[in-house]
């Protein structure tokens, strides 16, 4: 059985996810899809609109076959440790054949070719983009410009700058790159984004919007009004997840701890907290003694700079009230790679796949967590505790539900 892997956050899944899955299949002839889907906090820094059991139904609804767990320690990291992550991830199930990713530019050949170089990473390329970030660039735009500017032959530097603009097209690149570095057999193929743009806040004239888009219709006027947008399954489950008070989740929910953590922290604690890179302490202390209101939203738009975005800022956020420190999300521990193949749901040929996955994977597969013992694993589980708080209606065993709790199954 040929099977394909996705990378996805379904926040929440929509009309195109559903695409991507498809052409998933179309252009890989994949027999089965394997997702990797990052739990309760995403890789911008910001909590999940509904929790990972709930987008795992979605993702199995719409055509996923099995779902993994992205570990929260790669989850909620830049670009590079996110994809290097989950590639990681579908190297090591010995099951996974190809790789489908979308992008805006739907150009395989040149985000290769600039994978290439950049896979062994070029003598004078972590100076370059730290002088970009001196004269005020962010991170993703000094990575782009440096990158660029050993754009290989045939790929013109300022078209390869135009093409890492994009953040799909930024991301495949990662995942291409994370493939040349663990010397992977997996085949990459990439899907063209189509329909709305990946940071489109309304809804155009079709059935496709951005997840963004989708999260605002949900925020204003609840489930029905994403019903446009969204499959079926996808609506009966934010319709469940609504009416037991398990959803939304956003970061206001979380402003109590986050700025009781944020306030009570002496500098020299704060950093400690990934992410917390060149005095960002300082400003985060500065900041809240200015706060108009005490919420998230505020402390947010206080710090934020051109050199330091929101996703930087929230990613420290959540760092910050997960507790996670840079000794633990060190380049060191992150270059390992994770440490076990967390499945989180199944559908009846997904359940062939792990009886597969059992015997060729070159990880520990977890089924309950209450089985195994790794220290990402732990912060699996606490990152899901803190998410349960968030939840209008508290309930300690579903707090604690990896622990208690089989994969979904379809």
């Amino acid at each position: 059985m040929k099977a394909v892997g996705v990378i996805v956050e379904y926040n929440p899944l929509h009309n195109g996810h559903v695409y991507h899955l498809q052409e998933a299949r179309r252009l890989s002839g994949a027999d089965a899809v394997v997702a990797v889907m990052s739990g309760p906090f995403l890789q911008r820094g910001e909590p999940a609109i509904v929790g990972k059991r709930a987008r795992t139904e979605m993702a199995l609804h719409a055509g996923a076959d099995l779902v993994l767990e992205l570990p929260v320690a790669y989850a909620v990291q830049p670009a590079e440790w996110f994809a290097f992550g989950a590639v990681s991830l579908l190297h090591r199930t010995g099951i996974v054949d190809s790789l489908c990713f979308g992008s805006e530019s739907g150009d395989l050949d040149s985000l290769q070719r600039i994978a290439r170089v950049l896979a062994v990473e070029p003598a004078g390329m972590r100076e370059d983009i730290a002088r970009r970030l001196r004269e005020g660039a962010s991170y993703p735009a000094a990575y782009a410009g440096a990158a660029a500017a050993l754009a290989p032959g045939g790929v013109d530097a300022h078209d390869a700058a135009a093409l890492l603009e994009q953040p799909n097209n930024s991301l495949g690149l990662h995942y291409l790159i994370a493939l040349q570095r663990l010397g992977s057999a997996i085949q990459p193929f990439t899907a063209a984004r189509t329909g709305a743009a990946y940071h489109e806040a309304t809804p155009g004239p079709g059935a496709i919007a951005s997840a963004t888009a989708v999260r605002r219709l949900l925020m204003a006027d609840g489930p029905n009004a994403a019903a446009p947008y969204v499959p079926a399954a996808t609506l009966a489950i934010l319709h469940r997840e609504w009416q037991e008070g398990r959803a939304p989740i956003h970061w206001e929910r979380f402003a109590q701890p986050l700025l009781h953590l944020a306030a009570t922290r002496r500098a020299s604690e704060l950093e400690r907290i990934a992410e917390v890179t060149e005095g960002l302490e300082h400003r985060l202390s500065r900041a809240l003694a200015q706060l108009p209101e005490p919420s998230v939203e505020a402390l947010l738009n206080a710090m934020k700079t051109k050199r330091y975005t929101r996703t930087k800022l929230q990613r420290m956020l959540a760092h910050l009230l997960l507790n996670h420190t840079k000794a633990e999300c060190s380049p060191e521990q992150l270059a390992a790679g994770p440490g076990y193949l967390r499945v989180l749901g199944f559908n009846t040929q997904g359940q062939s796949l792990l009886k597969q996955m059992k015997k060729t994977a070159s990880l520990p597969v977890v089924l309950k967590p209450s089985t195994f013992t790794h220290n990402q694993l732990e912060l699996d589980i606490q990152a899901q505790v803190a998410y349960g708080l968030a939840c209008q209606h508290r309930d300690t065993r579903k707090m604690f539900s990896d622990y208690y709790e089989s994969p979904v199954r379809l």
